[in-house]
């Protein structure tokens, strides 16, 4: 009996062994690249660490808690039962003239500025883990796939989380994508994944990268983690400031409210549109994603003219109704007379004059 329990806790080591080391997972930094890493201001102890201290819980709240309130204490809307809406633009014909931008629901965004185009986040393999059944998105939320998009110029990772960084639409980009643009860290699954290095532009906050004819992008921080496996925050997670010939943005990531937005804004802002995350929120994980209201006084913070909530409407990882964040950050908005962005998956959104948008979740179940 001792020798079969044995040989069952050497077969199972062997499998996690084999499975954590598919080639989805990535890799972590090593050689030279950690070398770089080590010599970061911000790597300390062995890992990346934020600004602020930043527990992964909230204090007194226990992994076993959490798991309890995933299995009995769900709201009973945390998916939707219809169908989401969406439209669908061909991003292949656009005119180069054109300065939109179309939200494909969670983090992924797409954006022709100024004849450039560029690719935030994106994920379109229908689930956002490496267990698909237990991610899998909104029916509805998948009305796109990577053939659908044009040559892209910049892509931008913010981290290499799951639901930020898919493995399979990364792989099928491959042949697309001109210039990455990432956090410091995060090219190690990229180099795994067979990107040219040389077109890869990983760096740590407050670094800048001359994107040419006018573009340049800053990496400024966040408050969040990093990780794909068992091992955390050896890739440092980032938001950037997209700076284009005409306009300022900010491209938000993840994070929770933190000192950082503050300092942003008055360093580098003020802001054409401030894109930041309102969904996924916990009181058991608060200081690593912002409430729906928190974006509101986030986008004071950064001097922002306009906002465009995201992290929503694809895929529930926390426990509130599926629309419960644009309700929540619609109402705060409106009180601070803040212009929001709420465009339906796919909809073509005019970065010269937008407006006009409907309460389409109103309309979903």
């Amino acid at each position: 009996m001792y020798l079969l329990i044995i040989s069952l806790l050497i077969i199972t080591a062997i499998a996690i062994y084999l499975w954590i080391n598919q080639a989805k997972f990535g890799q972590t930094p090593s050689g030279k690249r950690i070398e770089i890493i080590q010599q970061s201001p911000n790597y300390r102890e062995g890992k990346f660490q934020n600004i602020n201290f930043t527990p992964d819980l909230t204090e007194g709240e226990t992994y076993f808690r959490i798991i309890k309130k995933v299995l009995f204490e769900k709201d009973k809307r945390n998916k939707p039962k219809d169908r989401i809406p969406s439209q669908k633009t061909n991003l292949r014909t656009l005119n180069s003239n054109e300065n939109v931008l179309v939200w494909f629901g969670h983090s992924s965004y797409f954006m022709q500025l100024e004849g450039k185009t560029m690719l935030v986040d994106p994920v379109f393999s229908g689930a956002a883990s490496p267990v698909k059944a237990t991610t899998e998105s909104f029916p509805g939320s998948d009305v796109y796939t990577v053939d659908d998009f044009p040559e892209i110029d910049f892509l931008f990772i913010s981290h290499d989380h799951w639901d930020h960084l898919d493995y399979e639409t990364i792989i099928k980009l491959k042949p697309k994508v001109k210039k990455v643009i990432t956090g410091l860290g995060t090219a190690a699954h990229l180099e795994r994944w067979g990107y040219n290095m040389q077109n890869v532009f990983e760096k740590d906050w407050n670094q800048q990268v001359d994107l040419e004819d006018g573009f340049k992008v800053t990496i400024t921080p966040a408050r969040h983690f990093s990780g794909r496996s068992l091992v955390r925050n050896k890739a440092i997670w980032v938001s950037f400031v997209l700076q284009t010939p005409k306009r300022k943005f900010y491209l938000g990531g993840d994070s929770g409210f933190d000192s950082h937005f503050e300092s942003i804004g008055n360093e580098q802002g003020p802001f054409d549109l401030a894109i930041l995350e309102c969904g996924q929120y916990n009181e058991s994980w608060k200081y690593i994603h912002m409430f729906p209201e928190e974006l509101i006084v986030a986008s004071a913070k950064l001097k922002a003219k306009s906002l465009l909530p995201v992290h929503w409407a694809k895929f529930a990882l926390a426990n509130h109704a599926w629309d419960e964040p644009i309700k929540r950050v619609s109402k705060a908005a409106t009180e601070e007379n803040l212009p929001l962005l709420t465009p339906m998956i796919g909809e073509k959104v005019n970065l010269d004059a937008p407006g006009g948008f409907t309460a389409w979740w109103e309309n979903v179940n």
